[in-house]
């Protein structure tokens, strides 16, 4: 959470499905579903533009760090959290995003005349994947958000696109989720390498491993070796001889 306590950034990731949710239960014929989607979408995208403005407003940008956090546990057994944050970069793209739809909504006004309501549901869930890609802080609650856009952006391009729609659409489809696949690659070998050996250096010249602490060691030369990050517990030396100006052995924890 933020300062105050409250959830700013889930409320602008998920405030665009829930009025995606309200367009998909409005009832009556089919002009007036167009015209109360096309408002419903429109109110919708301009709230979540003014929320992100006060996130702008109340971004402190002498603070290096993540700001708004929000954290919550979700899979803990395989360390994976539900953890939101916004920096100096990612503050500037979830205010973009957010200006951006209300363009797109009203830009496409008039020219939308078939599948309306269809067309503001896919908007208003693109709006809510692009939020949470950018404000995403855990590695697999982003790629969700990430491939996420691919659905709606999909289904735009290839029902309400221009004449060589379903062309550009799979075209589009097959690139990113090409690149898709290798992040997905990359993601499975860094849980891999983070997650599975836990070990720490002992001091000797070859470097023997003690249960309970994490992988890597790395050499810096052939008589000292240097530990990663330690699970909590575990207290080792760092080097098998003591840092130059220093009496006593560093924790490696």
């Amino acid at each position: 959470m933020n300062a105050a306590g409250f959830p700013l950034l889930s409320l602008l990731t998920w405030l665009p499905l829930a009025g995606g949710l309200f367009i998909l239960s409005l009832r009556g014929d089919e002009q007036t579903i167009a015209a109360n989607a096309r408002w419903t979408a429109l109110w919708t995208s301009l709230i979540v533009f003014v929320l992100s403005i006060v996130l702008w407003v109340r971004f402190d940008p002498a603070d290096p760090g993540f700001q708004f956090v929000e954290t919550a546990a979700w899979l803990p057994q395989w360390g994976i959290t539900y953890k939101m944050g916004v920096d100096g970069i990612s503050v500037l793209f979830v205010l973009l995003s957010t200006l951006l739809t209300p363009i797109c909504i009203l830009a496409s006004w008039e020219s939308v005349k078939v599948r309306v309501r269809e067309f503001m549901l896919a908007f208003l869930v693109l709006e809510t994947m692009m939020v949470g890609m950018f404000c995403a802080l855990d590695f697999v609650v982003f790629y969700m958000f990430f491939e996420g856009v691919l659905i709606p952006m999909y289904l735009i391009i290839g029902v309400w696109g221009g004449a060589r729609r379903v062309y550009a659409a799979i075209k589009f489809f097959l690139y990113t989720l090409a690149g898709s696949v290798l992040m997905l690659l990359a993601l499975l070998a860094m849980w891999y390498a983070a997650g599975t050996s836990r070990r720490c250096c002992t001091p000797s010249f070859r470097p023997r491993c003690r249960p309970g602490c994490s992988w890597p060691f790395s050499p810096r030369s052939r008589s000292r070796y240097r530990c990663g990050r330690c699970t909590p517990g575990c207290r080792t030396r760092m080097w098998k001889h003591p840092p130059r100006g220093r009496s006593s052995w560093p924790a490696c924890c």
